[in-house]
C-alpha cells in the first residue's frame, strides 16, 4: 500500500520528485484529494515525462516551475464538471492524468513555466522562439502556450504527435501533428541563437 508521504518522496528523475506534481490549487481550494488510482503507473509514466522532457529543460535553462502537474481522475472530473479549465477525462489530449492507458496509450504532462524565458517574454519576446527551440531539441508530443508567464503544457507520449498550439498571438496551431515546420531550420535557429547551450542528460 502506498502512503501519500511515501508517494511524494518517490524520485522521478534527477531534478523532480512526485511531490512536485501532486499539489493542486483546485484540490486545495475545494478540499479534494489528489491521489493516483494507480500509483505505480503514475510513477512509471511520470518518470518518462521528467527524464525525457523536464530534466533537459532544467539542465539548460535553470529552474522549471510546475504550475499544474498530476491530477487524479476524480479531481480532473470535478474540475471539468465545474468549468475549472480541465478537459474531460476521456479527452485524447488530457495530459494531467498520468495513471491511465497502457503501452503506447500512456500520457503524462504538466503546465510549466521557465522563469529564464518568462522574464524575456515580459519584455516582448516572441513565444515562438521557445516553441521552435523545444521542437528542435526535445521529443515532445504536444505543447500549448498560455499568455500568463508564457506558461505551457508540455506532453510526453511513447509515440509523440509533435503538435504545437498557442493562446498567445498569433493564436492557433503553429504545427499540426505530422506536418513539416513552416520555418526552415536556419530561420528557426536564428530565433534562439542567444539561448543557453542545450544540455541533455545521459542516465546510467
Amino acid at each position: 500500500m502506498w502512503s501519500v508521504e511515501t508517494l511524494g518522496r518517490v524520485r522521478l528523475s534527477k531534478y523532480f520528485y512526485m511531490r512536485d506534481f501532486l499539489y493542486s490549487e483546485i484540490a486545495n481550494f475545494h478540499a479534494r484529494q489528489n491521489i493516483p488510482d494507480n500509483p505505480d503507473l503514475a510513477i512509471e509514466t511520470g518518470r518518462e515525462f521528467c527524464e525525457t522532457l523536464l530534466d533537459p529543460l532544467e539542465e539548460t535553462f535553470g529552474r522549471v516551475a510546475v504550475r499544474s502537474g498530476y491530477r487524479s481522475p476524480a479531481l480532473n472530473r470535478f474540475g471539468n464538471e465545474n468549468k475549472l479549465n480541465c478537459a474531460r477525462n476521456d479527452h485524447p489530449l488530457e495530459c494531467h492524468i498520468w495513471d491511465r492507458g497502457t503501452g503506447a496509450d500512456r500520457i503524462a504532462g504538466a503546465s510549466v513555466v521557465i522563469p529564464w524565458f518568462a522574464d524575456q517574454y515580459d519584455r516582448g519576446r516572441d513565444w515562438r522562439d521557445l516553441a521552435w527551440w523545444m521542437h528542435d531539441h526535445l521529443p515532445y508530443s504536444e505543447i500549448w502556450f498560455f499568455p500568463k508567464l508564457c506558461a505551457f503544457n508540455l506532453v510526453w507520449r511513447p509515440e509523440p504527435l509533435r503538435r504545437i498550439d498557442s493562446y498567445i498571438a498569433p493564436r492557433g496551431n503553429l504545427l499540426r501533428a505530422g506536418d513539416i515546420p513552416n520555418e526552415p531550420l536556419t530561420q528557426r535557429q536564428s530565433r534562439y541563437e542567444d539561448f543557453p547551450a542545450f544540455c541533455g542528460i545521459a542516465y546510467p
